[in-house]
């Protein structure tokens, strides 16, 4: 796809304004942009809250009062996992989601279980500790290694659990998550289309960096357009390494993510100071021209080459489970993620 066919995806994912009004006249006014989640036929807003960065705060209620500004200012979308932060990241948003405000989020978690057994465990500890009887979207974390692919449609495998829970109704929609290899992505694709599945979305790493180096921009982005699953944007200052290039803003950042044809860009807010950066940019968002995004491409060339601003590429920095293979399940032992691939 070249920019042009990109733009037209991207504005063929925004809800117009007026519609999203009519719908919800209560928060209409003080809401950020709405997308379409692929074929689900749900309306996320197109920026979300990381769940990362929101269990780092030394005090409890700073995360909760987080997550609750960002709700309250429209952005519905949270991301989170069984993992993050020894599970303080899923514990500080289910008290954040009482007292009414689990009804205004989209509530996303992932596990990291390859059997089946593991990852109901995981399954049922995140529900609880989100205090909620399901999340809107369930994902299978870091897809990174070269065979999970395999072993997660495998007889016992974590697919099985996950399309169990779905249809006890623990979850109401299932995805995929990995920032390693566009490779590793288009495979487990192709295995889910093997096994008669259809992810509903799909979260990847997608930046001003990612469009230089063993892109998913140019290599999965296409694939998920034309089959209409959801594109959850991540990393879009890579874990704010991007800044450390010193060739983009924060702003441009996010501007470029947005810019793609995106269902959510999930961003850290570990402050609200950052949260106010997200709502201004999202409210303020008008998608870049091609004279714009070739502009911003320019000026991160050089600095993108061998993926040097793309930590979570080409190291193991961000690879939870190289660091904790426990948490994949009993005899699900890592292997090596796909060599990366320049371009």
């Amino acid at each position: 796809m070249n920019r042009r066919e990109f733009l037209d995806a991207t504005l063929a994912l925004l809800i117009a304004p007026s519609a999203f009004a009519a719908a919800n006249p209560s928060t209409a006014a003080q809401s950020v942009p709405r997308r379409k989640l692929g074929r689900t036929g749900e309306q996320i807003s197109c920026v979300g809250v990381g769940g990362f960065h929101i269990g780092t705060q030394k005090e409890e209620a700073e995360s909760i009062a987080i997550i609750r500004r960002a709700l309250d200012n429209g952005i519905n979308f949270l991301d989170n996992c069984w993992d993050y932060n020894g599970g303080q990241s899923e514990i500080r948003m289910g008290k954040a989601l009482q007292d009414g405000y689990r009804s205004k989020a989209f509530l996303m978690t992932k596990i990291d279980g390859r059997d089946k057994k593991t990852a109901e465990a995981q399954i049922s500890e995140s529900l609880k500790r989100f205090q909620t009887d399901h999340v809107d979207l369930l994902q299978l974390h870091e897809v990174i290694h070269t065979n999970d692919p395999e072993r997660s449609f495998a007889p016992g495998g974590v697919m099985e659990a996950m399309i169990e829970a779905k249809k006890a109704g623990k979850a109401r929609f299932l995805g995929f998550t990995g920032h390693k290899s566009p490779a590793i992505h288009l495979k487990m694709l192709e295995a889910a289309k093997k096994h008669g599945f259809r992810f509903d979305a799909v979260q990847m790493p997608l930046n001003v960096m990612d469009a230089h180096y063993d892109s998913f921009e140019k290599r999965v982005l296409p694939v998920l357009v034309r089959e209409g699953i959801g594109v959850l944007g991540m990393k879009p200052m890579g874990g704010n390494v991007i800044l450390e290039s010193k060739t983009v803003t924060a702003p441009e950042c996010l501007r470029y993510a947005l810019s793609l044809p995106v269902s959510v860009v999930i961003t850290g807010m570990d402050s609200m100071e950052r949260v106010d950066q997200a709502l201004k940019v999202a409210r303020e968002f008008k998608p870049l021209s091609e004279k714009e995004v070739s502009a911003l491409l320019a000026k991160t060339e050089k600095a993108a080459k061998e993926g040097t601003f793309e930590k979570y590429k080409v190291s193991d920095r961000f690879d939870g489970t190289v660091h904790n293979p426990e948490w994949l399940g009993p005899g699900n032992a890592p292997q090596p993620p796909a060599p990366p691939q320049k371009g």
